[in-house]
């Protein structure tokens, strides 16, 4: 489901992905993003959530959660979660997510093109990396409070913050400053 070139595919339709900023900018910028993949996907082996009880529906920011749509539970790369993000993402595809969100897990494409424009539109991800403010204030945009809410790194924040060193190694750069919550 996941492959490199529906990975390249979807990387170049946001040229600023992985290209802001210097040579070890960029390269802490996929790291960062790989590790946050590998942490939401158990190492690329899910598409969708495990737990996919979680309807994530909030109609607080006038984003309506049709009735029988699927639950909007995580999916793809990233985990593309909650009503509002399915309708955004959507919005910018030109495709009615909101209605049937379960296309980010049927088309691998669109799964890697929604957690790009997630990392790049949608969240404080691309900016938290090229703008120097540290790894882990990417965690704190994916899982907020979940995984950063009680003073210290839960084991998946931690597991993060390891694989980023992981992925900061392989393409021999520092990890930087502030890699936890």
């Amino acid at each position: 489901f996941y492959t490199y070139s529906d990975f390249i595919a979807a990387a170049n339709g946001f040229p600023a992905f992985g290209s802001t900023g210097s040579l070890d900018v960029q390269r802490r910028e996929l790291a960062a993003y790989f590790a946050n993949v590998k942490q939401e996907t158990g190492t690329l082996q899910f598409i969708r959530e495990i737990n996919q009880n979680n309807v994530y529906c909030d109609t607080r920011g006038g984003v309506s959660c049709p009735a029988g749509a699927m639950a909007y539970y995580g999916r793809g790369p990233l985990q593309l979660t909650w009503n509002y993000n399915y309708d955004a993402a959507g919005r910018a595809f030109n495709m009615n997510l909101l209605q049937n969100p379960d296309q980010v897990a049927q088309n691998g494409l669109l799964a890697w093109r929604a957690s790009v424009w997630f990392w790049m539109q949608n969240s404080n991800c691309h900016t938290a990396i090229t703008q120097n403010q540290g790894f882990g204030a990417t965690i704190r945009a994916i899982n907020g409070v979940r995984e950063c809410g009680m003073g210290s790194e839960t084991q998946p924040a931690q597991n993060r913050i390891n694989y980023y060193r992981d992925f900061c190694s392989q393409l021999g750069v520092s990890p930087g400053e502030n890699l936890g919550c």
